[in-house]
């Protein structure tokens, strides 16, 4: 073993998407370029073009990133993904589940969470501009339909992703609370 953490992949989230009833569809954006999002003691953005190498793989959909309810995939063609200079558009043919039924019902109304996105960071793929965490090239992973709260990870994952970066600030973290604990 070499010691690292096991790489878990990220989440994050955002609410655009619109049902289109007659064709059991949903579309929108499931990531979009530019945009700065607060996670914790840093803050990430995603550059134009991070996606692009990942679209060629096969990508799912899931329902509350839940592997046990997948709801299309790129592979069979009942997800479609690009990358446009807004960000990372999808297009979902629901299948005819109750789980997508639900999804379709819920988007209808408009009581969907939104989408979110589960990704790996490859090599190189990110920099730092101080506490700012910009992604370069994604692995993508798959696509989420939330049905409730499509929040960023809570604050221990994301900080878990800025100390794998600086291993240096997770060994000062972690003598720290071992020092404190020693008082307690």
């Amino acid at each position: 073993m070499s010691g690292q953490p096991p790489i878990a992949i990220e989440r994050r989230a955002f609410s655009e998407m619109r049902a289109v009833a007659s064709q059991r569809r949903i579309e929108g954006y499931a990531a979009t370029f530019g945009s700065t999002a607060k996670l914790g003691e840093f803050s990430e953005t995603i550059q134009p073009g991070a996606f692009r190498s990942a679209l060629a793989g096969d990508i799912l959909a899931l329902m509350d990133h839940d592997p046990g309810r997948v709801l299309g995939r790129t592979r069979s063609g009942t997800l479609r993904l690009s990358e446009d200079s807004r960000g990372l558009a999808f297009s979902l043919d629901l299948p005819d589940t109750q789980a997508g039924r639900d999804i379709l019902a819920l988007a209808e109304r408009d009581d969907l969470g939104g989408m979110s996105f589960g990704f790996l960071v490859p090599p190189n793929g990110e920099f730092w501009e101080g506490s700012t965490r910009n992604l370069r090239t994604i692995d993508l992973k798959e696509i989420s339909v939330v049905s409730a709260f499509p929040a960023y990870p809570d604050t221990s994952i994301a900080l878990r992703s800025r100390a794998f970066v600086d291993d240096r600030a997770r060994r000062r973290r972690a003598i720290a609370i071992a020092e404190a604990s020693q008082w307690v």
